[in-house]
C-alpha cells in the first residue's frame, strides 16, 4: 500500500519510464454521425503516427479488455448502463422518453456499436489503472479515454461513460490519494462532481469559463464537506498562450503535489485546448500542451494519461503522438514519416504547427489573481489526509491482449470474478444528422441542475468508497430533505 505519495524511485526527468499503451484497432470504426465533431478516427490516426515514428516498440502495447456491465455500474446507474447496452439506431424511436431522460440523442447521438465503444474506452482506462496498481508500468496511456462529462445516469458533451471516474476508483484500491488534472478546454465537470465531497481525490481543471459548455468550473467551486478545498478550478479566457498557461499550471500543480502528495495522478489531455481547434478558443502549441505532461512526469508518481476533447483531428493526432514521446522520454522529429494518413498533415507534413496571432484576453493581472486565490485555498490544507486502510478490495480483472510484448500469459488477480467476453464485431455506422455542441446560457438553471447532479453522482462514488473502507462525509439530514423537496418540485415543473 502506497502511503508516501511518491511510489516511483526518484530519478532525473530524462530517465526512461516503463509505459503501457492501450489501443483497440477497431476504435476508429465508430462514427458519431455526419457533421458531428467527435471523431474516434483520430485515435487510429494517432496510433499510425506512433507506429511510423517507431514509438510502439518502446512500450508494452495492450488491447483493452472491454469493461462489463458491473464494471461500469461501479459509478453509473444500472438502468442507464442497461439503456446504453440495448439502444440502437433502429430502436431509438421507440424509446423517446428514455432518450430524453438519459440525455442521449443530441450532442450524444445513438450510433452503431455505441455500447461496445463505451466498453472499449472504459476498459482501456481501468486496465491502465490496474497496471499501475500492480507496478507493471510507470505510465499508462489510453488516448481513447478521458471522456470527462459523463454523469452517473446521463450522457453529456459527447461522453457516455465516465472512464476517468472508473479508473480513479480502481486507483483508490491501492493509493490513499489520487490527483486528477484536466487540461481540456472544457471543465471536467463529471469527474469533479463525482468526487466533490471526498478528500481522497483532488480535482484540478484548467478550462475556458463564461458562456461556454458546460458552464461550470467557477473559481469559487472548491468542494464540499470533507472535500472542501479539494476541488480547484482555473477559469480562463480566450486566447491563452503557452507562457500564460504555465504561469498558472506549474506553480499550482507544484503546490498541489507538495500539499496533497498523491499516490497516483490521472492527467486528462484533451487536445481542444490547442490553437486552431474546431470548437476551442485557446492558443496553446503542441509543445506547450505537452509541457503539462512533461511536468507531471517529472514528479515520478504513477501516471495515467488519457485523451479527451479535440476536434481538429490532425492536430489531435500530432499532439498525442508527441505526448507519448514525452511519456517515453523520447524527442520525436518534427518531420513526419510517410504513413497511411500522411495527406491529412499537408502542406507542411510536420508534427508541430505554429499557434495563431489571436488576442490573449488573459491579462497578467487576471492570472496573478487566479493564482493567488488558488494558492490561498491550498494553504488551508494543513497536510495530506490520512485514511485507515483495512483489507484491500480485489482488482478489476481487465485482462487484455498484448502486442509486441513477451508477457502474454500474464493475468490479473486470479481470484477475480471477471469472465472473458467473446470478441465482438462492430457494425458499420449509418449516417446521422449534423450535430452541434450545445451552449448553456441559463446559468441559474444550470447551477440548480448541477447541484442535484453532484448530490446523486457523489452518492454513487461514496458507495464505492465505502467498499474501500473509507469513511464517507456525513450528510446533514436537513440538507438532504431540502434537496429532496427541490427535486420533487423540479419533477412537477
Amino acid at each position: 500500500m502506497d502511503v508516501s505519495g511518491n511510489s516511483l524511485p526518484s530519478a532525473p526527468d530524462g530517465v526512461k519510464r516503463k509505459v503501457c499503451y492501450f489501443y483497440d484497432p477497431d476504435v476508429g470504426n465508430y462514427y458519431y454521425g455526419q457533421g458531428h465533431p467527435m471523431k474516434p478516427h483520430r485515435i487510429r490516426m494517432t496510433h499510425a503516427l506512433l507506429a511510423h515514428y517507431g514509438l510502439l516498440q518502446h512500450m508494452q502495447v495492450h488491447k483493452p479488455f472491454p469493461a462489463r456491465d458491473r464494471d461500469l455500474c461501479r459509478f453509473h446507474a444500472d438502468d442507464y448502463v442497461a439503456f446504453l447496452r440495448s439502444i440502437t439506431p433502429e430502436t431509438q424511436q421507440d424509446h423517446m422518453r428514455q432518450l430524453k431522460r438519459f440525455n442521449v440523442g443530441e450532442d450524444c447521438p445513438v450510433f452503431d456499436g455505441l455500447y461496445s465503444f463505451c466498453q472499449t474506452y472504459a476498459g482501456g482506462s481501468v486496465g491502465g489503472a490496474v497496471k499501475l496498481n500492480h507496478d507493471q508500468c510507470d505510465i499508462a496511456v489510453n488516448w481513447a479515454g478521458g471522456l470527462h462529462h459523463a454523469k452517473k445516469c446521463e450522457a453529456s458533451g459527447f461522453c457516455y461513460v465516465n472512464d476517468i471516474v472508473l479508473a480513479i476508483l480502481e486507483l483508490l484500491k491501492q493509493h490513499e490519494r489520487v490527483l486528477y488534472v484536466d487540461i481540456d478546454i472544457h471543465h471536467g465537470d463529471g469527474v469533479e462532481e463525482a468526487f466533490y465531497t471526498t478528500d481522497r481525490v483532488m480535482t484540478v481543471s484548467f478550462h475556458k469559463f463564461g458562456d461556454y459548455f458546460p458552464g461550470t468550473g467557477d473559481l469559487r467551486d472548491i468542494g464540499y464537506g470533507k472535500g472542501k478545498y479539494y476541488s480547484l478550478n482555473v477559469p480562463l479566457d480566450d486566447g491563452i498562450d503557452d507562457e500564460s498557461y504555465h504561469l498558472l499550471f506549474k506553480p499550482l500543480i507544484g503546490k498541489v503535489m507538495e500539499v496533497f502528495r498523491p499516490g497516483a495522478v490521472v492527467l486528462q489531455c484533451g487536445a481542444d485546448s490547442l490553437s486552431g481547434d474546431r470548437l476551442g478558443c485557446f492558443n496553446l502549441s503542441i509543445r506547450g500542451h505537452a509541457e503539462c505532461v512533461r511536468y507531471m512526469r517529472s514528479f515520478n508518481v504513477p501516471l495515467l494519461l488519457l485523451g479527451g476533447g479535440g476536434y481538429t483531428i490532425r492536430n489531435v493526432a500530432r499532439c498525442w503522438c508527441y505526448e507519448t514521446g514525452v511519456a517515453l522520454g523520447i524527442e520525436v522529429d518534427d518531420k513526419m514519416p510517410e504513413h497511411e494518413y500522411y495527406e491529412y498533415f499537408g502542406p507542411d507534413y510536420t508534427l508541430h504547427v505554429a499557434p495563431s496571432n489571436m488576442e490573449n484576453k488573459n491579462t497578467r493581472h487576471l492570472l496573478d489573481n487566479i493564482r493567488s486565490k488558488l494558492l490561498e485555498n491550498l494553504s488551508k490544507l494543513q497536510h495530506a489526509p490520512s485514511v485507515q486502510f483495512q483489507e484491500r478490495p480485489p482488482d478489476s480483472d481487465l485482462g487484455e491482449e498484448v502486442e509486441d510484448h513477451d508477457d502474454r500469459d500474464e493475468h490479473w488477480d486470479p481470484d477475480s470474478e471477471m469472465d472473458v467476453d467473446v470478441e465482438r464485431d462492430i457494425l458499420p455506422s449509418k449516417v446521422k444528422r449534423e450535430i452541434v455542441e450545445p451552449q448553456l446560457n441559463d446559468l441559474e438553471d444550470l447551477k440548480r441542475t448541477r447541484e442535484h447532479s453532484r448530490a446523486s453522482d457523489t452518492a454513487v462514488v461514496e458507495t464505492s468508497v465505502k467498499a474501500l473502507d473509507i469513511c464517507s462525509q456525513p450528510v446533514d439530514e436537513d440538507i438532504v430533505k431540502d434537496e429532496e423537496n427541490t427535486v420533487n418540485d423540479l419533477a412537477r415543473e
